[in-house]
Parts: structure tokens; C-alpha cells; sequence
């Protein structure tokens, strides 16, 4: 049988700007998804988000796909590529205003 996590990693706030989200330790999952809620806009800001890798949650480097970049409210998903190590986050940039955000991960494995 298969374990399950969901986790928050921000929670109901505005972002905009450049941040990185909380790191996950996800070594024991198969595989990963991040969950992105946006539930209001001020402006009209644009999302780009870049996963993020690391053996030891210090050190990081992207994952080398393609940054997913969206505009406009509702639920939006990052699909993390296989082989993902053990430590995962987003490095996101949002340009044109602000998104209040939550943003989960969820792991299988």
C-alpha cells in the first residue's frame, strides 16, 4: 500500500516578488505535486515557478524542466519530474502585482 502526504508549505497570505517556498523532504516518494491556489489578485500579476532540488535542503539547484508560468485565480498544479532526490521547493517570481496564495505539496510513494 501506498503512503500519502499533503502539506502546506505557504498559507493564505500575498506574495509578489521573487521568494522560495519552504523546503519538503520527499526522499520516500515515488512522486510529487505542487498544489497552487490562487484566491485573489491585486493587479494583474503573473506566476512563474521553477522547481527546485537538494541532497541536504541547504544547497539547491533547479530541476532543469521547463518553469510553469500562469495568470488569473483558481487552482493551478506543478508536476515535479521523477528521479527528484530527496529535498524539493519552488522558486517562484510574480511580476504585475499580487497573488494571495496556498500553496500545498502532495507526495505518493
Amino acid at each position: 500500500m501506498k503512503m500519502f502526504n499533503d502539506s502546506h508549505l505557504e498559507v493564505k497570505k500575498f506574495f509578489k516578488g521573487t521568494f522560495f517556498t519552504h523546503p519538503y523532504e520527499a526522499g520516500w516518494a515515488d512522486e510529487a505535486i505542487f498544489f497552487v491556489m490562487v484566491e485573489k489578485i491585486e493587479g494583474d500579476p503573473v506566476f512563474e515557478g521553477r522547481v527546485q532540488l537538494s541532497q541536504d535542503g541547504i544547497h539547491w539547484a533547479d530541476d532543469g524542466s521547463e518553469p510553469v508560468i500562469f495568470k488569473g485565480l483558481g487552482q493551478h498544479i506543478i508536476k515535479v519530474n521523477s528521479n527528484f532526490g530527496n529535498y524539493i521547493r519552488l522558486a517562484v517570481s510574480i511580476e504585475g502585482g499580487e497573488m494571495f496564495l496556498n500553496l500545498h505539496i502532495a507526495c505518493k510513494g
